[in-house]
């Protein structure tokens, strides 16, 4: 598909507010016509869309995404396939590859990255979130876990005022702590967490199940 080409495409998504959100993100690229959006794919859906990319939830409970490819390809066999979901993991990219999706986007992506990745996909390249891990680093955040699972039980109730967003003054009043002592927790959770920001322990934090 050519640069300057209008690409259409289809939106798959469950959850339709999100899908409406994806389709005003879409509608304000010039080269973009959203051509539908709906909770479930089916060959009546594709064939009056006629995409050129179709973006398809795979979050939805029992979907198979290979049958759901096969039947894309079975009406329009040209059409470029990006998954969404919530999680990251390599099973599920393998398992989407295997079945012939060409994207694999996460759905806490900012827009920028939303959109360039639509454009790799739209033209004929494949995408993959940057941030899935190779298998060395898999194990490192395996060894990880039992450092992040070696908190005190103060750290731990920081850490969950941290997720939840509260400043290191707000944290002081719910513990009934010296905005200092909260401060000295928030360092070593830094050390422990092996980060430099708060969002990225609560990042850590949810992944690992600690909160």
């Amino acid at each position: 598909m050519p640069p300057d080409t209008v690409k259409r495409v289809l939106i798959i998504e469950d959850q339709l507010l999100f899908g409406k959100a994806l389709a005003l993100i879409l509608a304000a690229d010039p080269l973009v016509e959203v051509v539908g959006d709906a909770r479930r794919i089916s060959e009546d859906v594709v064939r009056a869309s006629r995409p050129d990319l179709v973006m398809i939830d795979i979050d939805v409970k029992d979907i198979d995404i290979a049958a759901t490819v096969s039947l894309v390809r079975s009406v329009a066999p040209a059409t470029r396939i990006c998954v969404l979901s919530d999680q990251l993991t390599r099973a599920a990219v393998e398992r989407c590859r295997e079945a012939g999706v060409h994207g694999f986007i996460v759905k806490d992506v900012a827009v920028a990255e939303f959109r360039r990745a639509m454009e790799i996909v739209a033209h004929g390249g494949s995408y993959v979130d940057p941030r899935l891990p190779d298998r060395e680093t898999q194990v490192r955040r395996s060894d990880r876990r039992s450092t992040l699972l070696d908190l005190s039980i103060r750290e731990g109730e920081v850490v969950r005022y941290i997720v939840d967003g509260l400043a290191n003054k707000e944290i002081a009043s719910k513990l009934s702590l010296s905005e200092k002592t909260v401060k000295n927790h928030v360092s070593r959770i830094f050390s422990k967490f092996d980060c430099t920001a708060r969002t990225q322990v609560a990042v850590q934090a949810i992944r690992s199940g600690l909160v």
